[in-house]
């Protein structure tokens, strides 16, 4: 149990410390007052704690209960099992993932609940599909393609203050929570379908899901007039967030305990010291959810957009750009989904592309990308101009690359969506974008994180595509040895037998 704390300890330290060090260095440095700097280092004690709590009470009971459904339904063999856990699974965990509540609470032209609800909801219906696409072997590429040409059909007829947000939604649910879960799960379908493919198939289902809550924001764009916007919600303090997020998350993890006992009693029958540790598990979760929400609202989304504006607001303002850039790089370099990720393609590919190499692709991508996005707040350069060659390269990309990078690739949009995308850097944009004259923050701050999302999947192929140039090369290399040692040969023989 200490090695455990201590790993997890030394992942929320990854995660958090060395942004929220620049973030303090930056903050005395443009003259952020003695209060908020208080409440930013209560908020990162808070953010840090519920992190630990959070990722060892998930890894002792959520993630267990994921891959002990995934393999109990699919031994099953009932396709409408399969479809209806599924569906319910994704709605559940969603509706509890930290990320979507805080993004939902920026978005102010529809309510918090109805955004929840919603992406939930699309949630549902795509892991649904990507279990049955493991089960039944269906491509990748394929889902993938009738899926984004679902979203920007929408996308076109939906008003523009919609798409950028919708995008945001699609990658902000795959945090610490999502994430782990839904692995678990698919990696306990592959396993129970057993042939050699089934590992591989497992790859992409977190790139598909963040198609549910990019259609659903969508369609519920066709239902609301971005220009009467709901009420934001009062700073409540830390207390105050404390008590809102113990309420709201309570209600959100009740539903998900009350399945997994369901499934305990029909199917699991685990022993009694199982089950309880499960149930510890589920209350550290909960207990790290709401601290970790509250932390994040005191402390990151307060000095995020304090930061935004007052550097959006001087003489200077493209300072905004090298300074979210470097923002980029310390997010990057910190996610401990990145180390994951980077692991995953470093085997994929038996050592041709290094752990090194992925990291520094990647820190630089979203660098790229954020400053990217910031440029967008200060000129005011539609979404449309990212998204639309972004995936179409994507999608050309995908037939010249092994078919196992197409998946990785699209996960690896969602490794770097991770905490403190969600609760420092669309604060920074939106008040920043408030700030400046003739600005949308709906149109121009929305979409960062399906800027930052779009990089690393172009990254990977763009790997892929060497990956690939490499080992053909080397092949051929290998060949032309064997005709040389051949010809050795036949040259020996002949002197020989003469």
């Amino acid at each position: 149990m200490k090695r455990i704390l201590l790993d997890k300890v030394k992942e929320a330290l990854q995660s958090i410390g060395p942004v929220s060090l620049v973030i303090l260095v930056v903050s005395l440095i443009f003259g952020v007052r003695g209060a908020e700097l208080i409440e930013f280092i209560a908020g990162v004690l808070f953010l840090l704690l519920g992190l630990i709590l959070f990722n060892i009470g998930a890894e002792a009971s959520m993630m267990r209960i994921a891959e002990k459904i995934g393999t109990y339904i699919t031994r099953k063999r009932k396709l409408w099992l399969l479809i209806l856990v599924g569906f319910l699974i994704g709605f559940l965990v969603v509706i509890a993932e930290p990320n979507l509540w805080v993004l939902a609470e920026q978005f102010t032209a529809i309510p918090t609940k109805t955004l929840v609800a919603a992406s939930a909801l699309g949630v549902g219906i795509f892991l649904a599909l990507t279990l049955l696409r493991i089960a039944f072997q269906i491509p990748f590429s394929t889902i993938v393609l009738i899926g984004y040409g679902i979203v920007f059909a929408l996308g076109a007829v939906a008003p523009a203050e919609f798409l950028p947000a919708s995008f945001d939604f699609g990658w902000v649910i795959t945090g610490p929570l999502t994430v782990p879960f839904i692995i678990a799960l698919g990696l306990g379908v592959a396993s129970a379908r057993g042939d050699s493919a089934s590992e591989k198939d497992s790859f992409g289902l977190v790139g598909l899901i963040a198609l549910g809550p990019i259609i659903a924001v969508l369609l519920l764009g066709l239902m609301h007039d971005p220009a009467a916007p709901s009420e934001a919600g009062a700073a409540l303090g830390l207390w105050g967030y404390l008590l809102e997020y113990a309420k709201s998350i309570g209600i959100a993890i009740f539903p998900f305990a009350l399945f997994f006992f369901i499934f305990q009693i029909i199917a699991f029958k685990l022993p009694k010291k199982r089950v309880i540790r499960i149930v510890i598990g589920l209350v550290y979760t909960y207990i790290g959810l709401v601290l970790f929400l509250a932390g994040a609202n005191v402390g990151f989304l307060s000095i995020g957009s304090y930061l935004g504006e007052t550097i959006a607001g001087m003489d200077a303002s493209w300072l905004l750009i090298p300074i979210g850039m470097l923002f980029g790089i310390t997010i990057a370099v910190a996610e401990p989904s990145v180390t994951v990720l980077t692991k995953q393609v470093e085997e994929a590919t038996s050592g041709t592309l290094p752990r090194k190499i992925m990291n520094a692709a990647l820190s630089l991508g979203v660098s790229l990308a954020v400053g990217f996005s910031c440029l967008r707040v200060l000129s005011g350069i539609s979404i449309w101009y990212i998204l639309l060659p972004g995936y179409l390269l994507a999608f050309i990309l995908s037939f010249f690359i092994p078919k196992i990078f197409t998946p990785i690739a699209f996960d690896s949009g969602a490794s770097v969506t991770g905490v403190m995308t969600a609760t420092f850097l669309i604060p920074f944009a939106n008040a920043a974008a408030g700030k400046i004259e003739g600005a949308n923050v709906l149109t121009d701050a929305f979409g960062l994180l399906s800027t930052v999302a779009l990089t690393p999947i172009l990254i990977v192929q763009i790997l892929g595509l060497i990956y690939r140039f490499k080992t053909k090369k080397q092949t051929a290399e290998a060949g032309e040895d064997n005709i040389i040692e051949l010809n050795e040969v036949n040259d020996e023989t002949v002197g020989n037998h003469s």
